[in-house]
Protein backbone atom coordinates (compact mmCIF):
# COMPACT_ATOMS: atom_id res chain seq x y z
CA UNK A 1 0.00 0.00 0.00
CA UNK A 2 1.41 3.29 -0.86
CA UNK A 3 1.13 6.40 1.57
CA UNK A 4 -1.33 9.39 0.83
CA UNK A 5 0.03 12.11 -1.05
CA UNK A 6 0.58 15.05 0.87
CA UNK A 7 -2.13 17.50 1.40
CA UNK A 8 -2.54 20.60 -0.01
CA UNK A 9 -1.50 24.13 1.71
CA UNK A 10 -1.80 26.48 -1.00
CA UNK A 11 -3.61 26.74 -3.85
CA UNK A 12 -3.47 29.72 -6.20
CA UNK A 13 -6.13 30.00 -8.79
CA UNK A 14 -5.58 32.56 -11.78
CA UNK A 15 -3.80 35.48 -9.03
CA UNK A 16 -3.54 39.15 -11.20
CA UNK A 17 -1.67 41.86 -9.64
CA UNK A 18 -2.64 45.17 -11.87
CA UNK A 19 -1.24 48.56 -11.03
CA UNK A 20 -2.69 51.33 -12.11
CA UNK A 21 -0.58 54.09 -14.19
CA UNK A 22 -2.04 57.60 -13.23
CA UNK A 23 -1.46 61.06 -15.36
CA UNK A 24 -2.69 64.61 -14.52
CA UNK A 25 -3.25 66.12 -11.16
CA UNK A 26 -6.59 64.20 -11.58
CA UNK A 27 -4.51 61.16 -11.45
CA UNK A 28 -6.31 59.67 -14.34
CA UNK A 29 -5.64 56.27 -15.21
CA UNK A 30 -3.77 55.98 -18.25
CA UNK A 31 -2.41 52.23 -18.32
CA UNK A 32 -1.78 49.32 -16.00
CA UNK A 33 0.97 47.57 -15.22
CA UNK A 34 0.61 43.91 -15.07
CA UNK A 35 3.37 42.47 -12.93
CA UNK A 36 1.02 38.86 -12.35
CA UNK A 37 -1.01 37.88 -15.04
CA UNK A 38 -3.40 34.96 -14.53
CA UNK A 39 -0.78 32.74 -12.37
CA UNK A 40 -1.95 29.55 -10.86
CA UNK A 41 0.04 26.94 -8.69
CA UNK A 42 -0.18 24.50 -5.58
CA UNK A 43 2.09 24.41 -3.37
CA UNK A 44 1.67 20.97 -1.03
CA UNK A 45 2.14 19.93 2.99
CA UNK A 46 6.06 19.53 3.65
CA UNK A 47 7.53 20.38 0.33
CA UNK A 48 9.52 23.53 -1.25
CA UNK A 49 8.01 24.96 -4.01
CA UNK A 50 10.63 27.56 -5.84
CA UNK A 51 9.70 30.69 -8.00
CA UNK A 52 12.25 31.99 -10.33
CA UNK A 53 12.94 34.59 -13.28
CA UNK A 54 14.79 37.74 -13.59
CA UNK A 55 14.07 41.02 -11.37
CA UNK A 56 10.92 42.19 -12.39
CA UNK A 57 9.62 39.06 -13.29
CA UNK A 58 6.73 39.33 -10.94
CA UNK A 59 7.52 36.40 -8.22
CA UNK A 60 8.36 38.89 -5.16
CA UNK A 61 4.60 40.68 -6.09
CA UNK A 62 3.34 37.20 -5.76
CA UNK A 63 5.10 36.08 -2.58
CA UNK A 64 3.08 39.63 -1.46
CA UNK A 65 0.03 39.05 -2.80
CA UNK A 66 0.22 35.79 -0.98
CA UNK A 67 1.10 37.32 2.65
CA UNK A 68 -1.61 40.02 2.01
CA UNK A 69 0.57 43.45 1.81
CA UNK A 70 -1.31 43.38 -1.42
CA UNK A 71 -5.08 43.04 -2.28
CA UNK A 72 -5.13 41.07 -5.81
CA UNK A 73 -6.99 42.28 -8.48
CA UNK A 74 -8.30 38.88 -9.30
CA UNK A 75 -8.25 35.50 -8.49
CA UNK A 76 -8.16 33.75 -5.27
CA UNK A 77 -5.56 31.86 -2.82
CA UNK A 78 -6.75 29.34 -0.94
CA UNK A 79 -4.95 28.22 2.12
CA UNK A 80 -6.16 25.55 4.47
CA UNK A 81 -5.73 26.64 8.37
CA UNK A 82 -4.57 24.68 11.14
CA UNK A 83 -8.09 24.00 12.22
CA UNK A 84 -8.68 22.41 8.25
CA UNK A 85 -10.90 24.88 6.83
CA UNK A 86 -9.78 26.12 3.80
CA UNK A 87 -10.30 30.44 3.42
CA UNK A 88 -9.69 32.44 0.61
CA UNK A 89 -6.64 35.24 1.37
CA UNK A 90 -7.77 37.34 -1.89
CA UNK A 91 -11.33 37.72 -0.26
CA UNK A 92 -10.10 38.26 3.78
CA UNK A 93 -10.95 41.40 5.58
CA UNK A 94 -8.28 42.65 7.87
CA UNK A 95 -10.07 41.54 10.93
CA UNK A 96 -10.71 38.02 9.54
CA UNK A 97 -6.97 37.86 7.88
CA UNK A 98 -5.70 38.55 11.79
CA UNK A 99 -6.01 35.19 13.46
CA UNK A 100 -4.07 33.08 9.95
CA UNK A 101 -1.58 35.70 9.75
CA UNK A 102 0.50 33.46 12.11
CA UNK A 103 0.18 30.67 9.79
CA UNK A 104 2.04 32.86 6.86
CA UNK A 105 5.56 33.99 7.91
CA UNK A 106 8.07 35.95 5.74
CA UNK A 107 12.06 35.79 5.66
CA UNK A 108 13.11 38.78 4.29
CA UNK A 109 16.15 39.18 1.93
CA UNK A 110 18.13 41.65 3.44
CA UNK A 111 19.05 41.31 6.56
CA UNK A 112 20.38 44.61 7.35
CA UNK A 113 17.52 46.27 6.59
CA UNK A 114 14.99 43.67 7.92
CA UNK A 115 15.82 44.16 11.32
CA UNK A 116 15.08 47.26 13.59
CA UNK A 117 18.66 48.90 14.66
CA UNK A 118 16.63 50.65 17.74
CA UNK A 119 15.53 47.36 19.16
CA UNK A 120 17.36 43.96 20.78
CA UNK A 121 16.87 40.95 19.57
CA UNK A 122 14.79 39.83 22.58
CA UNK A 123 12.29 42.41 21.64
CA UNK A 124 12.80 42.22 17.43
CA UNK A 125 12.17 37.88 18.42
CA UNK A 126 9.77 38.48 20.94
CA UNK A 127 7.72 41.07 19.22
CA UNK A 128 5.49 38.79 16.97
CA UNK A 129 4.90 37.41 20.36
CA UNK A 130 3.53 39.99 22.43
CA UNK A 131 1.43 41.31 19.26
CA UNK A 132 -0.50 38.39 19.92
CA UNK A 133 -1.03 38.12 22.89
CA UNK A 134 2.15 36.59 24.81
CA UNK A 135 2.10 39.02 27.35
CA UNK A 136 4.33 37.28 30.38
CA UNK A 137 8.12 38.38 29.61
CA UNK A 138 9.48 35.74 31.72
CA UNK A 139 7.49 33.16 29.43
CA UNK A 140 8.15 35.24 25.97
CA UNK A 141 11.85 35.42 26.94
CA UNK A 142 11.70 31.59 27.65
CA UNK A 143 10.66 31.29 23.76
CA UNK A 144 12.89 33.95 22.33
CA UNK A 145 16.03 31.82 24.24
CA UNK A 146 14.82 28.39 22.81
CA UNK A 147 13.88 30.02 18.97
CA UNK A 148 17.77 31.36 18.81
CA UNK A 149 18.90 28.02 20.00
CA UNK A 150 16.84 26.49 17.04
CA UNK A 151 18.26 28.72 14.65
CA UNK A 152 21.80 28.39 15.76
CA UNK A 153 22.85 31.14 18.00
CA UNK A 154 23.37 31.55 22.10
CA UNK A 155 20.59 32.46 24.05
CA UNK A 156 23.18 34.96 25.96
CA UNK A 157 22.89 37.25 22.65
CA UNK A 158 19.53 38.65 23.03
CA UNK A 159 20.46 41.52 24.93
CA UNK A 160 22.48 42.36 21.78
CA UNK A 161 21.55 44.82 19.06
CA UNK A 162 21.76 43.92 15.37
CA UNK A 163 24.95 45.76 14.36
CA UNK A 164 26.76 43.24 16.71
CA UNK A 165 26.02 40.46 14.42
CA UNK A 166 27.50 39.73 10.68
CA UNK A 167 25.07 38.80 7.93
CA UNK A 168 24.52 35.89 8.51
CA UNK A 169 24.02 35.89 12.24
CA UNK A 170 21.38 38.42 11.23
CA UNK A 171 19.52 36.11 8.42
CA UNK A 172 19.11 33.54 11.73
CA UNK A 173 17.53 36.17 13.88
CA UNK A 174 15.36 36.51 10.74
CA UNK A 175 14.59 32.91 10.39
CA UNK A 176 13.63 33.03 14.10
CA UNK A 177 11.11 35.80 13.92
CA UNK A 178 9.41 34.13 11.29
CA UNK A 179 9.55 30.58 13.48
CA UNK A 180 8.26 32.42 16.33
CA UNK A 181 4.59 32.17 15.87
CA UNK A 182 4.69 28.21 14.52
CA UNK A 183 3.80 29.17 10.72
CA UNK A 184 2.16 26.20 8.51
CA UNK A 185 3.99 28.10 5.33
CA UNK A 186 6.89 30.26 5.52
CA UNK A 187 7.48 32.45 1.95
CA UNK A 188 11.28 33.22 1.84
CA UNK A 189 11.84 35.64 -0.55
CA UNK A 190 15.61 35.38 -1.85
CA UNK A 191 16.76 34.53 1.72
CA UNK A 192 20.52 34.28 0.38
CA UNK A 193 21.40 36.53 -2.07
CA UNK A 194 22.56 39.37 -0.02
CA UNK A 195 25.06 36.71 1.90
CA UNK A 196 28.63 35.63 1.12
CA UNK A 197 28.56 32.38 -0.77
CA UNK A 198 30.08 30.59 2.05
CA UNK A 199 27.56 31.66 4.30
CA UNK A 200 24.73 30.61 1.69
CA UNK A 201 25.10 27.30 2.33
CA UNK A 202 24.77 27.57 5.95
CA UNK A 203 21.92 29.39 6.04
CA UNK A 204 20.17 27.46 3.27
CA UNK A 205 21.11 23.96 5.19
CA UNK A 206 19.52 25.58 8.38
CA UNK A 207 16.22 26.35 6.46
CA UNK A 208 16.16 22.42 4.86
CA UNK A 209 17.14 20.80 8.77
CA UNK A 210 14.15 23.34 10.12
CA UNK A 211 11.99 21.85 7.18
CA UNK A 212 12.50 18.66 8.61
CA UNK A 213 12.32 19.31 12.50
CA UNK A 214 8.89 21.17 12.47
CA UNK A 215 7.37 20.17 9.09
CA UNK A 216 7.49 23.23 8.06
CA UNK A 217 6.17 24.43 3.92
CA UNK A 218 8.34 26.92 2.08
CA UNK A 219 7.76 29.12 -1.05
CA UNK A 220 11.04 29.77 -1.92
CA UNK A 221 11.67 33.12 -4.34
CA UNK A 222 15.71 33.42 -5.79
CA UNK A 223 16.83 33.98 -9.25
CA UNK A 224 20.21 31.69 -8.36
CA UNK A 225 19.15 28.64 -10.10
CA UNK A 226 21.83 26.44 -8.50
CA UNK A 227 20.72 27.48 -4.80
CA UNK A 228 16.95 26.79 -6.06
CA UNK A 229 17.91 23.59 -6.95
CA UNK A 230 19.74 22.58 -3.63
CA UNK A 231 16.11 23.35 -1.81
CA UNK A 232 13.20 23.20 -3.91
CA UNK A 233 11.12 20.07 -4.94
CA UNK A 234 8.85 21.60 -7.63
CA UNK A 235 10.21 25.04 -9.60
CA UNK A 236 7.75 27.56 -11.18
CA UNK A 237 9.64 29.90 -13.90
CA UNK A 238 8.02 33.17 -14.49
CA UNK A 239 8.38 35.80 -17.37
CA UNK A 240 7.09 39.33 -17.61
CA UNK A 241 4.32 37.98 -15.03
CA UNK A 242 3.18 34.83 -16.31
CA UNK A 243 4.75 31.32 -15.41
CA UNK A 244 6.46 29.66 -18.86
CA UNK A 245 7.50 26.63 -17.09
CA UNK A 246 6.74 24.29 -13.78
CA UNK A 247 7.58 20.99 -13.44
CA UNK A 248 9.26 19.00 -10.14
CA UNK A 249 13.07 20.29 -10.05
CA UNK A 250 15.20 17.35 -11.39
CA UNK A 251 13.10 17.36 -14.38
CA UNK A 252 13.34 21.07 -15.10
CA UNK A 253 17.16 20.87 -14.75
CA UNK A 254 17.67 16.97 -16.84
CA UNK A 255 15.86 18.47 -19.59
CA UNK A 256 13.92 22.17 -19.83
CA UNK A 257 10.97 22.80 -22.12
CA UNK A 258 11.29 26.56 -22.70
CA UNK A 259 14.02 28.18 -23.80
CA UNK A 260 14.22 30.78 -21.36
CA UNK A 261 14.55 28.19 -18.82
CA UNK A 262 17.21 26.90 -20.79
CA UNK A 263 18.97 30.15 -20.93
CA UNK A 264 18.63 30.54 -17.59
CA UNK A 265 20.57 27.07 -16.69
CA UNK A 266 23.23 28.44 -19.19
CA UNK A 267 23.83 31.38 -17.04
CA UNK A 268 24.65 29.37 -13.91
CA UNK A 269 28.63 28.83 -13.75
CA UNK A 270 29.94 25.54 -13.20
CA UNK A 271 32.57 24.40 -10.30
CA UNK A 272 34.79 23.28 -13.24
CA UNK A 273 37.92 25.23 -14.47
CA UNK A 274 38.11 23.61 -17.35
CA UNK A 275 34.71 23.73 -18.19
CA UNK A 276 34.31 26.92 -20.65
CA UNK A 277 31.27 28.90 -20.76
CA UNK A 278 30.21 30.33 -23.90
CA UNK A 279 28.22 33.80 -24.23
CA UNK A 280 24.81 33.12 -22.83
CA UNK A 281 23.24 36.46 -22.42
CA UNK A 282 19.95 37.26 -23.56
CA UNK A 283 19.70 39.62 -25.72
CA UNK A 284 17.80 42.45 -25.71
CA UNK A 285 16.00 44.02 -22.47
CA UNK A 286 13.26 42.40 -20.52
CA UNK A 287 10.05 43.59 -21.64
CA UNK A 288 7.79 46.38 -19.40
CA UNK A 289 4.91 44.80 -18.14
CA UNK A 290 3.11 48.01 -18.46
CA UNK A 291 3.31 47.30 -22.34
CA UNK A 292 4.62 43.88 -22.90
CA UNK A 293 4.88 42.56 -26.73
CA UNK A 294 2.17 41.01 -28.85
CA UNK A 295 1.89 36.79 -28.80
CA UNK A 296 4.53 35.06 -26.62
CA UNK A 297 5.76 37.46 -24.50
CA UNK A 298 9.64 36.02 -25.11
CA UNK A 299 9.85 35.97 -28.85
CA UNK A 300 11.86 39.50 -29.11
CA UNK A 301 14.45 37.41 -26.97
CA UNK A 302 13.60 34.26 -28.14
CA UNK A 303 16.46 32.59 -31.06
CA UNK A 304 13.95 30.00 -31.58
CA UNK A 305 10.93 32.57 -32.39
CA UNK A 306 8.67 31.74 -35.55
CA UNK A 307 6.09 33.90 -36.81
CA UNK A 308 3.34 31.81 -34.65
CA UNK A 309 5.42 33.23 -31.41
CA UNK A 310 5.11 36.97 -32.69
CA UNK A 311 1.20 37.26 -33.18
CA UNK A 312 0.28 34.11 -31.19
CA UNK A 313 0.13 34.03 -27.63
CA UNK A 314 0.63 30.17 -26.06
CA UNK A 315 -1.04 28.94 -23.47
CA UNK A 316 0.37 27.47 -20.50
CA UNK A 317 -0.33 23.74 -21.21
CA UNK A 318 0.63 20.09 -19.58
CA UNK A 319 3.40 18.22 -22.04
CA UNK A 320 3.38 15.44 -19.68
CA UNK A 321 2.13 14.33 -16.20
CA UNK A 322 3.49 17.50 -13.35
CA UNK A 323 5.11 19.15 -16.44
CA UNK A 324 3.25 22.56 -17.56
CA UNK A 325 5.07 25.08 -20.21
CA UNK A 326 3.64 27.75 -22.50
CA UNK A 327 5.15 27.90 -25.70
CA UNK A 328 4.13 26.68 -29.23
CA UNK A 329 7.45 24.84 -30.04
CA UNK A 330 7.53 22.58 -26.84
CA UNK A 331 7.53 19.51 -28.75
CA UNK A 332 10.02 20.23 -31.48
CA UNK A 333 13.21 21.95 -29.45
CA UNK A 334 15.58 19.66 -27.43
CA UNK A 335 17.34 22.24 -24.77
CA UNK A 336 20.20 21.69 -23.06
CA UNK A 337 20.10 20.90 -19.32
CA UNK A 338 22.46 20.80 -16.62
CA UNK A 339 23.48 17.34 -15.20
Amino acid sequence: MTDAAPATLLDVRHLRMHFPIQKGLTRRVVGRVRAVDDVSFEIREGETLGLVGESGCGKTTAARCILRAYAPTGGEILFRTAAGRVVDLARLSRQDLRPVRPQIQMIFQDPYASLNPRMTIADIVGEPLLVNGLVDRRVRTERVADLLQLVGLRPEFMQRFPHAFSGGQRQRIGIARALALHPRLVVADEPVSALDVSVQAQILNLLLDLQRKLSLTYLFIGHNLSVVRHVCDRIIVMYVGKIVEYAPAEDLFRAPKHPYTAALMAAVPLPDPRHRTEDVELQGDVPSPANPPSGCYFHPRCPFAVDRCRTESPELREISPGRLARCHRVEELSLAGVV
